[in-house]
């Protein structure tokens, strides 16, 4: 496609995915505007893991500077019993290079989200634009906002979120599948010689789990997760009590660093993901991220996809002369993978948040069986692969 005839992007939705998706099509030529409902830029202040796969793909979208200077590369400390015995053991060594890049490595969203909007230039971003709606002929697509303004553009790219709206327009309003758990999460200073392993870990118990990763800057970034109903309140002590009630006597240095954390600084959600779709793109309409193939953390793979879905569909007008064949081609591409990804995500999640005793034992002494090889080998089909 040569850039005299490229076509201008509607991209709704100023998260990862939406910049991912303008950086690639900037590096195309492709005009672009990102339209964001939030007032002020920015994300969420947690941590993001950003594995093999998506580390190979950012370095597509030229950001692999920025991800050294945010990031401490580790591999992967393996998962414990609450009392800190090594259940299923660290991926071996040689595992990055076999990769051909760190396994893994975890950044601070928000730091990440403003590399990004400068890679993709923040005058090409709108704020406080609340997409309600779009129009779509054979000549371009119109996005309407709840302000009474429009936007006009050859395509749209819906990467609205969880709850997009561009998604409720194509397929209908759809009920969200609650895991049966809830989810903390935090970065605190916690200098990392006192971290017992060295490299991030994560704990299994009995319908919770905690996780805690090093950041640079002496931080850490940890998540805590509880089977709860859903729309839980916090309970009347606060947060932090909550979670050291639920956690005390689990291993060091788990309520040692829930309690370095300041009670305002622990966010709280109930996790969620969709039934994955049969198809996500309509005529000069598509869906990225989120809004096409919402999926539970278990497998830290939400960023990891949508930055995947950006690179494939800069690759996919790059091998088609119309929208609607580079659209077309991109579903064709992502929807299998992506579709395999939500599903084996929320099983693993409903394992690790077995709450019987009986069943947690099995479950423990299986996964001691398993060689972290072994298990890296299942693993490798989602981390190993390069867009």
């Amino acid at each position: 496609m040569t850039k005299s005839s490229d076509p201008r992007a509607i991209i709704i939705g100023g998260g990862i995915g939406g910049l991912a998706a303008a950086i690639a099509l900037g590096q195309r030529g492709i005009g672009f505007h990102v339209y964001e409902r939030a007032a002020v830029l920015g994300e969420v202040g947690a941590g993001l893991s950003l594995w093999a796969n998506a580390i190979k793909a950012m370095a597509k979208l030229g950001l692999t500077d920025e991800l050294k200077s945010l990031s401490v590369p580790q591999i992967s400390g393996g998962i414990r019993s609450w009392r800190g015995e090594l259940i299923s053991a660290a991926p071996p060594r040689d595992i990055e290079q076999r990769l051909g890049t760190s396994l893994v490595i975890v950044v601070h969203r928000a730091e990440l989200h403003a590399a990004m909007s400068d890679k993709a230039g923040r005058d090409s971003i709108t704020l406080g634009a609340q997409c309600v709606g779009f129009e779509q002929s054979d000549e371009g697509v119109k996005a309407r906002f709840a302000d009474g303004s429009e936007a006009r553009g050859d395509f749209l790219i819906g990467a609205d979120g969880i709850n997009s709206a561009i998604r409720a327009q194509m397929f209908g309003k759809s009920k969200l599948r609650y895991s049966g758990y809830a989810a903390w999460r935090a970065v605190v200073r916690f200098p990392h010689n006192r971290l017992p392993y060295k490299d991030a870990s994560e704990t299994w118990g009995r319908g919770a789990r905690f996780g805690m990763i090093p950041m640079i800057g002496d931080r850490i970034y940890w998540f805590a997760t509880k089977n709860a109903p859903e729309g839980e309140k916090d309970a009347p002590s606060g947060r932090k009590h909550e979670l050291l009630y639920l956690l005390r006597d689990w291993h060091e240095p788990v309520e040692t660093i829930i309690e370095t954390t300041d009670d305002d600084a622990i966010l709280r959600n109930d996790i969620y993901d969709r039934e994955p779709l049969a198809r996500w793109s309509e005529g000069r309409v598509t869906l990225l991220g989120d809004a096409a193939h919402p999926m539970t953390p278990n497998l830290g793979q939400g960023a990891c996809q949508a930055i995947e879905d950006a690179v494939a569909l800069g690759q996919c007008f790059d091998d088609n002369n119309d929208v609607e064949s580079a659209l077309g081609a991109y579903e064709k591409r992502r929807l299998e993978r992506t579709t395999e990804i939500v599903k084996q995500s929320w099983r693993i999640g409903r394992i690790a948040q077995w709450q019987n005793p009986f069943a947690c034992a099995l479950r423990n002494s299986a996964l001691k069986m398993i060689p972290g090889s072994t298990q890296m080998k299942q693993l490798e089909w989602i981390i190993g692969y390069e867009v």
